[in-house]
């Protein structure tokens, strides 16, 4: 093909393909007029993101208490934060963080506030096992916590040498009283933090789906000191209403009282000195099937 022959071909093929490039313009421009004359504003075109739920945060001090519930969660992920452990999940389609949280008032409440400080719960709901302080609690019953107290907050009274040592004498300290010294007068007091009434509410609404024993409202202490001596697991029954202790929730109510977030302490009786019952590690399994419940309940009513 000689030069002018093969421009021909060229500028032939050009008017082809301007063709083809004209009727394409011609869609773009008939589909752009028809999406202008859309009406967005129309409620049935969702404009924007939903807002976040904030997450409901369940916690647990030992592997034991919070290996069923983590069954439980669908979608998990974990996170850690030095010794902490987060699970994130959801439960019918709302978002729960379990938290590992160790054992004891002062992981409780560094584990409570790193939760706070990075996920910002709706709500906190502690569950766990508990040696009985009453009488009237037979292993696996469980305790709603109407009330936390801290049964490791005192002041001694003052005794010389060789005079002995009485703690049935030693008064009550409550560290958030005043920001002063310790024998100031309103430092000697019990402190009691409520279970919020929404929790608890919640909690009232499913107890008759739990079948192993009896869900009862009580007093709730937890110490550093696991208590087996008879005399004094009696005194803190009658000075303090104890139904049960433990080793972490007033803490952990401590510090969602400080943020203002609803909290509620459930623990299941694992064994009982003052009747005789025996230890049995699978209450906490049951403990947390209930408080599964109790979630699904939460949520249901809060979504």
């Amino acid at each position: 093909m000689n030069t002018r022959k093969k421009g021909l071909a060229q500028l032939k093929f050009g008017k082809r393909e301007l063709k083809k490039f004209g009727a394409f313009v011609s869609i773009t421009a008939m589909s752009l007029t028809l999406l202008a004359g859309c009406n967005f504003s129309s409620p049935s075109i969702k404009t924007a993101q939903a807002k976040e739920e904030k997450p409901l945060l369940i916690q647990g001090a030992m592997q034991i208490e919070v290996e069923s519930f983590l069954k439980k969660l669908k979608h998990v992920k974990v996170e850690e934060s030095g010794d902490f452990v987060f699970y994130r999940g959801t439960i019918d389609q709302y978002p729960v963080i379990l938290a590992k949280t160790g054992k004891g008032m002062e992981n409780a409440a560094a584990c409570t506030a790193v939760a706070i400080e990075h996920y910002h719960p709706k709500a906190i709901i502690n569950e766990g096992t508990a040696g009985g302080h009453d009488p009237n609690l037979r292993v696996f019953d469980i305790v709603l916590g109407k009330k936390t107290v801290n049964m490791g907050s005192f002041i001694t009274e003052i005794k010389g040498k060789n005079e002995g040592i009485h703690p049935t004498q030693w008064r009550p300290m409550d560290l958030m009283a005043a920001d002063g010294s310790e024998i100031n007068p309103d430092s000697a007091k019990i402190r009691y933090y409520k279970g919020d009434k929404d929790l608890l509410a919640a909690a009232d609404a499913v107890k008759d789906q739990y079948k192993k024993g009896k869900v009862t409202e009580g007093t709730i202490g937890s110490s550093d000191v696991w208590n087996n001596e008879m005399d004094r697991i009696q005194w803190f029954h009658d000075k303090f209403g104890t139904s049960a202790e433990e080793m972490e929730g007033f803490a952990q109510a401590q510090i969602a009282d400080e943020y203002h977030i609803p909290f509620l302490d459930i623990r299941i009786i694992s064994n009982n000195l003052t009747n005789g019952g025996q230890y049995n590690p699978n209450t906490a399994v049951s403990c947390q099937d209930y408080v599964y419940h109790v979630v699904k309940k939460y949520i249901s009513e809060n979504k």
